[in-house]
């Protein structure tokens, strides 16, 4: 386990309009607001489509699923971290069925609007934070 303190330094928030790509908004985002380290908080709005991968296996390193459909969609619930300047964001889409959801891949497009909460670390070190670790 590994466990580190860390202040906030400010709230940025990313209003991402319909059409476009949410994963290269936020990659765009968070090079503008020069953002290092840092927490993606939560987020909100919808999509036309999507595009993300999950694990489907239990080795290490897992073999990895990549759904992807051009369906309409809630999003939830946005979540992950940004480890020197990467996004690496995790989404949480429903339908009136079933919620779904994994790792944020190119493709997830916006609907209406997505807007997502990044909590900028400044300094913070999160290398290999996101890694795998031998069991």
């Amino acid at each position: 386990m590994t466990i580190r303190s860390v202040e906030m330094k400010r709230m940025v928030m990313v209003r991402i309009d319909p059409g476009d790509d949410i994963l290269a908004a936020l990659e765009t985002a968070v090079e503008r607001e020069g953002i290092r380290n840092g927490m993606i908080v939560n987020g909100l709005g919808s999509s036309r489509s999507h595009h993300y991968h999950v694990v489907a296996s239990n080795e290490i390193p897992p073999e990895e699923s990549f759904p992807r459909a051009e369906a309409p969609r809630d999003i939830v619930s946005f979540s992950g971290l940004i480890i020197d300047g990467r996004v690496h964001a995790h989404v949480c889409l429903s339908d009136d069925k079933q919620a779904e959801g994994g790792h944020l891949e190119p493709g997830t497009r916006a609907l209406t609007f997505a807007i997502i909460a990044i909590a900028d670390f400044g300094n913070a070190d999160f290398t290999d934070w996101d890694g795998a670790r031998e069991l």
